[in-house]
């Protein structure tokens, strides 16, 4: 039975812009498999809209969440749905 495809959107809280936290979550999310974005939102967070399987999903929030990012992440606010597809690669913005 194959593993449904979900849709994660994180929103990061701390210090996560213009300290290469886009880039790193764009590796970690490429090496898990999933697809879709990193972009800084005027208000300073960093929204993270991932779809994958919802292990890796989960092991990218966790990633998130830890103590291995650039900059400081002080919390992460998350969000599941369904994945709606439209997406590729995944892509700093």
């Amino acid at each position: 039975m194959a593993e449904t495809t979900v849709r994660l959107t994180a929103w990061v809280h701390g210090r996560v812009q213009g300290v290469g936290f886009r880039w790193w979550t764009r590796c970690r999310a490429l090496e898990l498999g999933l697809v879709g974005e990193a972009r800084n939102l005027p208000d300073r967070r960093v929204a993270v809209v991932a779809e994958g399987s919802r292990r890796a999903c989960e092991e990218l929030l966790d990633a998130l969440r830890g103590t291995d990012s650039p900059g400081r992440v002080d919390g992460v606010v998350e969000r599941w749905g369904e994945a709606r597809g439209g997406l590729r690669g995944f892509t700093e913005a």
